[in-house]
């Protein structure tokens, strides 16, 4: 849990389900890049979240255990539950608690346990079973991976489309992953990490490119993407209107938005999945004149994780290969520390049951 800043391992009592509420055993969490951020921040994501007017239940003075990323085994109903679920059923389930006055975010609150602990209580209506023969760590990745499901649906990638995914960190992967779910391509994968990059082509990615020795941008023309309104122009005449370009940045980090702005081409959509924390700056001429596209996108629909399940359980996506470790309730402090270094961790899960 998080405590004064600090992670923190410790008993507390067992949760107790409420009305139309289920009782469960966390099999499975893994550890999001959000949760990096909000062991030392999470006041700074409070305050900038109600700017956007919505009001948190959640004190961040007050013990949080985090874990929103999870599979889990039904143990018990709450009253008035329907019960469609019976005990022993695994299943995942949006980390959302409803609430007659709105909702809770399960792992961000002080009264709803997250999967960073032995149990938890979820709401049963929003429950999804885990179809037979998915495993507890492929099931508890349907969250995470359903965000880049949601990046491709408010994109408008498709067979017209080069995609150019930057930073291939898990929200990378699960961008990468949906586009290839689909069918589309070419998927140009750019990240610094060595590590990140042989993941991404596990993961379908067609062109992997380093930064470091040239740019994801010099692509552009090869792949059939005129580069200026000139170029398209001329595309055009010709009766090839040529393909367009899609950018999906999964990094989040200040300068990266106004790299991709001076070096995209003209009419390139910008999908923008990584969370920055900071104020940044970019310089609206240049997006003007080249008429950028940007879309900012934050989590999914119950459509979308649920179709995102399905995608796994039936192979569409292998979310195994961007899973690098799993650890006990006692190492997950340790494994906060070692997701900082790209090149030896990419997705921990973390499992309850391996608790010495």
């Amino acid at each position: 849990m998080r405590r004064n800043k600090q992670l923190v391992c410790d008993e507390v009592p067992d949760p107790t389900p409420g009305q139309g509420e289920v009782l469960v055993k966390t099999l499975a969490c893994g550890i999001c890049g959000s949760d990096l951020h909000a062991v030392h921040s999470f006041e700074n994501m409070l305050e900038l979240g109600e700017r956007t007017g919505e009001k948190s239940r959640t004190d961040p003075s007050k013990d949080m255990i985090f874990g929103h990323e999870f599979s889990a085994e039904i143990l018990d109903h709450g009253p008035g539950s329907a019960k469609t679920l019976k005990a022993g059923t695994r299943v995942v389930s949006m980390p959302i608690a409803m609430k007659p006055q709105g909702y809770e975010a399960i792992g961000y609150s002080n009264n709803y346990p997250g999967g960073y602990s032995e149990q938890m209580v979820l709401s049963e209506a929003m429950l999804i079973a885990v179809p037979n023969g998915l495993s507890d760590v492929q099931a508890a990745m349907t969250e995470p991976f359903a965000v880049g499901e949601h990046a491709v649906a408010m994109s408008a990638a498709g067979a017209d489309t080069v995609n150019l995914v930057i930073g291939c960190g898990p929200v990378g992967l699960a961008v990468i992953a949906a586009l290839k779910s689909r069918g589309l391509g070419p998927v140009v994968a750019a990240d610094f990490s060595p590590a990140r990059r042989a993941v991404a082509e596990k993961m379908g990615a067609d062109i992997i490119v380093d930064p470091a020795k040239e740019s994801p941008h010099t692509k552009w023309s090869e792949l059939g993407v005129p580069r200026t309104s000139s170029e398209r122009m001329a595309a055009m005449m010709s009766g090839q209107a040529g393909k367009k370009a899609i950018v999906f940045e999964c990094v989040g980090v200040p300068g990266v938005l106004q790299n991709i702005i001076e070096s995209v081409p003209v009419g390139t959509q910008v999908i923008v999945v990584g969370v920055c924390m900071e104020t940044d700056k970019i310089e609206p001429f240049l997006c003007i004149n080249k008429q950028i596209d940007f879309r900012f996108v934050l989590g999914y629909t119950a459509g979308e994780f649920a179709a995102t399940l399905v995608n796994i359980a039936d192979g569409r996506i292998d979310v195994l290969p961007a899973i690098t470790d799993e650890v006990g309730l006692d190492d997950v402090a340790a494994a906060f520390a070692a997701l900082a270094d790209p090149e030896k961790q990419c997705k921990v899960v973390v499992r309850p049951e391996l608790r010495a």
